[in-house]
């Protein structure tokens, strides 16, 4: 049976605490742009508000050297300072079927550890998996702690 399904995960350690990194997430995205510009150049929400659970975004993002745009509906769980990125469309889904990034924040006694993963489904075994994305995800990541870190 050909595996098309799958899950990245990574860890990253971060300087600042889980709250504030989460509310970046959480309801100022817009600054995301500024935080991590050559990952991120735009971000606008297409359906709902920044802060809405539920909202719809379009991103305009690079990777590897390319331009791409992701459109996203964000599910968010404040108790466990989580958010999950459903991808809806975009020019990841030339690849894949399905792409589901995920954060979960871990406080601790000094900074934070974000724990990162990508679900993921192929439309065939030789399209490839989803690193550079990955790498994308954790290169973000470590931009918005220093952003974090600086205000």
């Amino acid at each position: 049976m050909v595996q098309l399904h799958g899950k990245l995960e990574a860890e990253v350690e971060l300087q600042s605490p889980a709250d504030k990194f989460f509310k970046i997430w959480r309801s100022e995205s817009h600054k995301l742009p500024t935080a991590t510009s050559k990952n991120i150049q735009g971000v606008k929400v297409h359906e709902g508000d920044w802060d809405q659970h539920g909202a719809i975004k379009i991103w305009n993002y690079t990777v590897e050297g390319k331009s791409g745009v992701f459109k996203e509906k964000v599910e968010f769980d404040d108790d466990n300072m989580s958010f999950t990125l459903h991808g809806i469309e975009g020019d990841v889904f030339d690849d894949l079927k399905v792409y589901k990034p995920v954060c979960k924040l871990i406080p601790k006694e000094k900074g934070s550890l974000a724990k990162l993963s990508i679900e993921y489904e192929k439309y065939k075994e030789s399209d490839p998996n989803p690193d550079k994305y990955m790498a994308l995800f954790i290169d973000m990541t470590k931009d918005i702690d220093a952003h974090v870190l600086s205000v």
